[in-house]
């Protein structure tokens, strides 16, 4: 399962590729996306036209992407919501499921604590994907929000497992490597 994490940024849009082998998050790619200067637009359309490349070179399955977070500047937020909009439109017009995680979820997946510092979460992808060099900023934002997603489909899948497990065996349906009555 390859997994697409994308930390969106007028400016720069980070993204990072991970695919996910037997519990264990691998690193595939991770980068970033500069948007030139001048207008919003065609900002907008970098963004997009760059998710768009990135889905097409590494092929993932799934999209994970962080929400905006609104502090006290609300044209920056209207500006990121827009980015991210734009990175959206690109991951579903791949046909992709898109995830979306908030600045706290995501933090809590990698550090353990939602109020984590940059630099800790840096550390945290380097030591988690035994990179040599960590990433920027921004891509290791996207590699984090890749693994938040990652770390939380496999925990729904191993919650889910014994329900569908149980499930077969009130119907007498076998399942692949499961119980019958």
């Amino acid at each position: 399962m390859r997994i697409l994490g994308i930390d969106p940024g007028s400016r720069i849009t980070g993204y990072g590729v991970i695919s996910l082998e037997r519990g264990q998050a691998r690193h595939i790619a991770n980068g970033c996306i500069r948007t030139p200067d001048g207008e919003m637009a065609e900002r907008l359309r970098a963004i997009y036209e760059g998710v768009r490349a990135v889905i097409a070179a590494y092929e993932p399955r799934e999209m994970a992407i962080e929400k905006v977070f609104v502090n006290r500047n609300v044209d920056s937020a209207l500006k990121l919501g827009q980015a991210r909009g734009a990175a959206i439109v690109a991951g579903a017009s791949h046909g992709l499921r898109v995830f979306e995680f908030s600045p706290a979820e995501v933090k809590q997946a990698i550090v353990g604590h939602g109020r984590a510092e940059k630099a800790q979460i840096q550390h945290m992808i380097k030591v988690l994907l035994k990179l040599a060099e960590c990433a920027g900023s921004d891509a290791a934002d996207a590699l984090a929000v890749a693994i938040c997603h990652g770390h939380g489909r496999e925990a729904m899948q191993r919650m889910t497992a014994p329900a569908e497990l149980l499930a077969g065996m009130r119907t007498g349906r076998r399942r692949a490597g499961g119980l019958r009555r």
